[in-house]
C-alpha cells in the first residue's frame, strides 16, 4: 500500500495456507471504494476455511454451514448513520478459500479469481448495498462485473461457460 493511501487494507491469512495474491485483493477493493467515491477505509479481509466461516455464519446470522463472504461494519452507530458527513469505512470482510475453491473449479476460473469476487462483494456490502431481493442482487453483481472488468479480470459472476 502506498504511503499516500486514504485506505488502510490489509489482508489475513486465518489458517489457509492459498497461493493467492494479496495485491490482487487489495487492488479490488481500493477500486470499489474508489468507484463510490469513499474519502477513507480501514478494511481487513480475512482469508478462512469453511469451519471457520460456518463458526461465523453460525453466532452472527444463525444459519448453518459455510457461506462465500461474511461482512461486518465496525463502524459506530454515529458514522454508520452519516453523522458529521463522515465518508470513512471500517470493516471486516471474511472469505472462504474453501468455498472459493469449489465455486472456482465449478465456474471454471482460478481461485484468486473467484476470491477478487467476494472482496468486491463484501466491499459493496460494507457500502451499503443488499443481495436478499432478486433484483438488489442483480445490481450487486452486475456492479462486481463491471469492476473486476475495470481491472482486467472480466466479468465473474455472469461469466460465459467454458
Amino acid at each position: 500500500m502506498e504511503d499516500d493511501s486514504p485506505y488502510e487494507i490489509s489482508i489475513v491469512r486465518a489458517g489457509v495456507d492459498q497461493d493467492v495474491s494479496d495485491r490482487k485483493l487489495v487492488d479490488v477493493v481500493e477500486a470499489t471504494l474508489r468507484r463510490h467515491h469513499v474519502s477513507q477505509a480501514s478494511i481487513s479481509v480475512a482469508l478462512v476455511d469453511d469451519p471457520r466461516i460456518a463458526e461465523l455464519n453460525a453466532a452472527h446470522l444463525a444459519h448453518d454451514g459455510p457461506t462465500d463472504v461474511l461482512t461486518f461494519d465496525l463502524r459506530d452507530e454515529k458514522t454508520q448513520s452519516g453523522g458529521s458527513h463522515n465518508n470513512r469505512i471500517e470493516g471486516e470482510i471474511v472469505v472462504s478459500v474453501d468455498t472459493a475453491a469449489r465455486e472456482a473449479k465449478s465456474r471454471g476460473h482460478d481461485i484468486s479469481t473467484e476470491l477478487a469476487l467476494y472482496a468486491v462483494h463484501g466491499t459493496l456490502h460494507l457500502l451499503g448495498f443488499d443481495d436478499q431481493a432478486s433484483e438488489d442482487a442483480a445490481r450487486m453483481h452486475g456492479l462486481e462485473d463491471d469492476i473486476l472488468s475495470s481491472l482486467g479480470v472480466g466479468p465473474v459472476y455472469r461469466r460465459p461457460a467454458k
